[in-house]
């Protein structure tokens, strides 16, 4: 049987996609799958497909494309699907238009598949009205009905009322949609999401981390997560609270972070894909949203063994969570203090963690897309069993079909006016996934099947060295190796010298350097560095964090200096900066005995300044020092001054860089970060104030024009 999923968007990381991957993928192991995406904005999906799955597009719309039709002029047309204009839902700035019109209805009328799946309410919408008697039509809804605005549930109810079947994700929202259309011709029926269980090692629940991920946008309402947290936060000070995603609430919620002065505690990390690595830094999960329609991320959070504190809201958290064994639910009505409670209870027992946790990687197996597939299969031999015969001929496969035979690999042509790509065979290319050990290692492991016949070797190399240093070590082929489908590499600051940069890791036939080729990062773990210091080791400080790169290969970003002082907190007000750090050198404690800060300029050593240093202990290598604006402001040059700021001993070494390299974040400068204070300079005006954390995640001082910032 062949199955086509039609969804709005296939390359981006959102819930539906991930539904549609992870469905797509068990589907095509006893199915013919295509997943059929109206826009196409990048090359590749940000999550990849199983290899069985074949993608279509429709819509060309990246901007480097030869074949991108940004520009095609139907686009300006307004679609006459909808009459309504909220009845379409929209996807970044993507709106429906005529040229949608044209290119789905061409898609539905040609097809040759079994059963077609439209995953919102547009698409079931397109389905009803362009979808055939010849194949079975299937509506999927993400949301829950509630959430959809009159004009759109209004169409959605067309959608129930003549499809063949509709699937919502809950069965408290099955139940609404039964209600709401009880003559409806097509069979209402809640299949949850599958989430299948990642390969990332589960949490040891002991990062003091509370994790959320999802969209930044209100109904999400992580103005209560922070606002719980900041009730806690003097009562918890090991803890912190990791945000992920991107959303419009995003600059409301940087606000309230620093008016409640957590930016040194909660943190926005941004998009970041695979999630589950992030789960798995996790001690808590955290769930604050006004409505859920199902909740994946509580399942994939649950199948990283964290337990999870979730708003007990209409419709998903419920469904999953059991209140007491695997997670805590918190009503609505309970408010801030209500989920402040909630966290408390599991931030204050590391035995409940454990037991929840444990019973969270069972709840969570239940969901996996295997288990998820049979409820589909089952559907699909009922709604088949059901319709008439004979079936209607399969329709005259499509112009593109027919070339697709005769045409090379990666041609592209067009069906009438559909774009579409044609497959093509892909030589797997070498890939690894990477893990940061709890010793200050890295290990990879590289994928044999990816791998070329013979003797390898393992590379990294200094990204941007004039001396090209590189380290070598021999990919072991032994028959243990095989039969685990994989070779591992093991990198350790005891026995490889990285030096400090950005390493990139490649593959090569022994002897042929150049044949060699970078290796792709299915996944990176650094769960173990959470909150970890940088390693001192025979007179060297150490700080590796292997990564996924910006093109999706492995990097390992490495530090590696004779001495360093690690940051481990700051405090900011109008008057200046407070700054605690622990200094890491052979004999630090000594050394402070006669350290100060200097503030070095970028402008010249005219405008540096010097700072006391407090210690905090005479047997301790801990200090603080104070960071007066006004200092700086007297010494302002031109229109941004930078100073950077460093440890001096009093002896000849030279100053000790500052900064946060421990942990597992690659760049502090995005994410922790300071708020600004806003000062007056005599001649330059308005100045705008703040530490900061430079591109190696060292301690500067910034001051620049207000205007010029703006």
């Amino acid at each position: 049987m062949k199955i086509a999923f039609l969804i709005n968007n296939a390359y981006g990381i959102g819930g539906t996609i991930r539904a549609v991957v992870n469905l797509s993928g068990a589907l095509a192991a006893t199915h013919e799958v295509e997943v059929v995406s109206v826009h196409r904005v990048r090359a590749e999906p940000s999550l990849p497909l199983d290899g069985r799955v074949t993608l279509t597009s429709l819509i060309d719309m990246r901007r480097d494309s030869l074949s991108s039709e940004r520009g095609h002029p139907s686009l300006r047309q307004p679609s006459v699907m909808f009459r309504y204009p909220d009845a379409v839902e929209r996807t970044g700035r993507i709106g429906y238009s005529a040229l949608h019109d044209e290119r789905i209805e061409g898609w539905l009328s040609r097809t040759d598949a079994d059963v077609v799946i439209a995953t919102r309410p547009d698409l079931n919408g397109y389905l009803v009205r362009y979808g055939r008697s010849g194949y079975v039509r299937i509506g999927q809804e993400h949301l829950s009905r509630a959430h959809l605005s009159p004009a759109i549930r209004e169409h959605q109810n067309r959608a129930v009322r003549e499809l063949d079947a509709f699937v919502t994700v809950s069965e408290a929202d099955a139940a609404d949609y039964r209600a709401a259309n009880p003559d409806a011709r097509a069979r209402v029926l809640c299949i949850p999401n599958g989430v299948p269980q990642p390969v990332v090692e589960p949490s040891a629940l002991d990062s003091n981390v509370i994790v959320a991920a999802g969209r930044l946008v209100g109904v999400k309402r992580y103005d209560r997560l922070i606002d719980a947290f900041a009730l806690l936060a003097s009562d918890h000070p090991a803890w912190s609270l990791r945000i992920y995603g991107g959303g419009t609430a995003e600059p409301k919620l940087r606000r309230r972070i620093k008016r409640l002065g957590l930016y040194d505690r909660v943190f926005l990390m941004g998009q970041v894909s695979p999630i589950e690595t992030e789960w798995a830094k996790g001690a808590i999960a955290a769930v604050s949203s006004d409505f859920e329609s199902f909740g994946m991320t509580i399942v994939e959070a649950m199948h990283c063994g964290v337990p999870v504190v979730a708003t007990d809201c209409p419709h998903g958290p419920a469904g999953i969570i059991h209140h007491g064994d695997d997670g805590l639910l918190v009503p609505l009505e309970d408010g801030v203090e209500g989920y402040a409670r909630a966290l408390d209870r599991l931030m204050s027992d590391a035995d409940l963690r454990a037991s929840m946790g444990k019973v969270a990687q069972q709840t969570a197996a239940a969901y996996a897309p295997h288990h998820i597939v049979h409820h589909y299969d089952s559907l699909l031999r009922q709604l088949s069993d059901a319709r008439p015969a004979p079936q209607p001929a399969k329709p005259k496969a499509s112009l593109w079909t027919r070339l697709r035979t005769v045409l090379p690999a990666r041609a592209e042509v067009r069906d009438g006016e559909e774009s579409v790509e044609t497959p093509r065979p892909k030589k797997p290319r070498p890939t690894a996934r990477a893990k940061a050990a709890p010793d200050g290692g890295v290990s990879v492991s590289v994928e044999r099947a990816t791998l070329p016949a013979g003797p390898l070797d393992f590379i990294a190399r200094l990204r941007h060295d004039s001396e090209q240093r590189e380290i070598r070590i021999p990919v072991p082929m032994s028959d243990a190796d095989a039969a685990r489908g994989t070779s591992q590499i093991v990198l350790h600051p005891d026995e490889h010298d990285l030096a400090e940069g950005r390493w990139n890791c490649y593959i090569s036939p022994q002897g042929d350097d150049g044949k060699r080729k970078r290796l792709l990062c299915a996944m990176s773990e650094q769960a173990r560095l959470v909150g970890r210091m940088p390693t001192l080791h025979e007179g060297r400080v150490t700080a590796w964090i292997p990564y996924t790169a910006a093109d999706g290969t492995l990097a390992i970003r490495s530090w590696q200096r004779p001495a360093h002082a690690e940051v481990t907190g700051w405090r900011v007000d109008p008057q200046g900066a407070v700054i605690t750090a622990r200094l890491l050198a052979d004999g630090a404690v000594r050394l402070l005995e006669d350290a100060t800060v200097i503030a070095a300029s970028r402008e010249g050593a005219e405008y540096d300044f010097t700072l006391p240093v407090i210690r905090s202990s005479q047997d301790e290598p801990d200090f603080t020092f104070t960071v007066p604006f006004e200092r700086a402001l007297a010494l302002r040059s031109v229109e941004h001054d930078v100073w950077d700021l460093r440890l001096s001993t009093g002896d000849a070494r030279p100053p000790i860089p500052i900064g946060r390299i421990g942990g597992d974040i690659i760049d502090r400068k995005r994410i922790d970060t300071v708020p600004a204070v806003r000062l007056s300079h005599p001649d330059r005006g308005p100045t705008r104030t703040r530490p900061f954390y430079t591109v190696g995640n060292d301690l500067a001082l910034s001051l620049r024009d207000a205007e010029a910032d703006a």
